[in-house]
């Protein structure tokens, strides 16, 4: 059935080790946490979290070694019903780990990722997978180079296609990294960062983008969250589109707020709903996500 159809989320999983503080620690001194929890990261990981979880069969790609770390990141897969029957398997390398320090009375999270020597999926790996199964594919930037590759055999695939059948492709562009810019012109729909729109020179998302929708393919989507001042949209029309945040009553964890943004957009857009439905449902599943630890309170409508 079409209904049926999955959204992929390519990228990175990890082993989240949170510490919930009261205050930011400073350097060389011991203190106690309030809690502490592993929790499976990355953002295209938590993404189909967060999917999964309204209600969107989906499907998560990225790699794997071997291992308890493993073991724990497949188990929550499984628990949350995710497919990872492309998740590749790596024979060399470490599944990443985050040690992720969450300080709810500044809203803060601060990650240090130890991103291991964990190859990264590869086009080759991509080309295994059946696409007939999926309606819509997001990338989160990372090997900018093979993403393309895999992209563009979506599009050979698409182009044997009536429009309505096709795979619909998004890329998220979050680091600052030269090398992922290359995938602005590859997404239907792009996601900008706050953080890449300021190395850009952009203080705001509807500077960023104006300054940046040159960048993408003619008819695509671009998308600039912004944290506290919500998120702004422009399509081919031309029209500025935008969604003030939604902050919960207690600012809780901020961790995977935009993972979870992304997936409220992926959600809204592929059930047929409208760009601007798709923003306000975005921030409104973000907000809500910020008001607790994890994700298991996104449910409660």
């Amino acid at each position: 059935m079409e209904g049926q159809k999955k959204i992929l989320c390519v990228g990175l999983v990890c082993l989240d080790i949170i510490s919930v503080v009261d205050k930011y620690p400073e350097e060389d001194t011991d203190s106690r946490c309030l809690s502490q929890r592993w929790q499976r990261g990355g953002n295209a990981s938590n993404s189909c979290t967060v999917l999964s979880l309204l209600g969107a069969p989906c499907a998560f790609m990225g790699s794997l070694a071997a291992g308890p770390v493993a073991d724990f990141i497949m188990a929550d897969f499984l628990r949350r019903a995710i497919d990872v029957s492309a998740v590749a398997w790596q024979v060399k390398g470490q599944t990443p780990c985050a040690c992720c320090v969450v300080c709810p009375p500044s809203g803060s999270r601060t990650v240090f990722l130890y991103d291991t020597d964990l190859p990264d999926v590869t086009a080759e790996d991509f080309s295994k997978i059946n696409l007939d199964q999926f309606k819509w594919m997001h990338w989160e930037g990372r090997n900018a180079g093979e993403q393309v590759k895999m992209i563009q055999q979506v599009e050979m695939f698409n182009a044997k296609l009536p429009e309505h059948q096709r795979i619909t492709i998004s890329v998220e562009i979050e680091k600052t990294r030269e090398p992922l810019y290359e995938l602005f012109p590859y997404g239907d729909v792009v996601f900008v960062s706050k953080d890449v729109a300021r190395h850009f020179g952009f203080n705001s998302p509807d500077a960023a983008l104006k300054g940046l929708y040159h960048r993408v393919k003619k008819g695509a989507v671009l998308i600039c969250a912004w944290a506290e001042k919500g998120a702004d949209a422009l399509g081919p029309d031309g029209l500025l589109l935008h969604s003030d945040a939604f902050p919960p009553d207690t600012l809780v964890d901020t961790l995977g707020a935009g993972d979870t943004f992304n997936a409220g957009v992926l959600y809204t857009l592929s059930n047929g709903g409208s760009l601007q439905e798709a923003l306000t449902f975005g921030c409104r599943v973000a907000g809500r996500k910020c008001g607790f630890h994890g994700y298991d309170g996104i449910k409660e409508k």
